[in-house]
């Protein structure tokens, strides 16, 4: 039998996973290395989000694909929406943020 997931975090120490579908909010199954486990979803993600394997404080580094993408803007819960409403991308920059 095959294991199916909706999520996927690529690295061991991914903050955030990806959704692999647009998924509702309630139970979903994220795939990290050779494990699969559940993850109560806080809202809807639509494919291709991120949503925060963990808690993260306001503050605190978001790593994707093993590296460090961005910076939490607020305390953000495990299962919850990671995007530009909660998160400071270190890689993007809108005219208004660049140097």
């Amino acid at each position: 039998m095959t294991m199916r997931w909706d999520l996927v975090a690529i690295h061991p120490e991914d903050d955030v996973a990806v959704a692999l579908t647009d998924l509702p909010p309630g139970s979903a199954r994220l795939r990290a290395g050779e494990d699969v486990a559940p993850l109560d979803l806080r809202g809807a993600i639509a494919l291709g989000h991120k949503v925060a394997r963990r808690d993260l404080k306001q503050g605190a580094p978001i790593r994707k694909y093993g590296a460090v993408i961005g910076a939490a803007t607020a305390d953000i819960a495990a299962g919850e929406h990671v995007h530009v409403h909660n998160m400071r991308s270190l890689r993007a920059r809108r005219r208004e943020d660049s140097p």
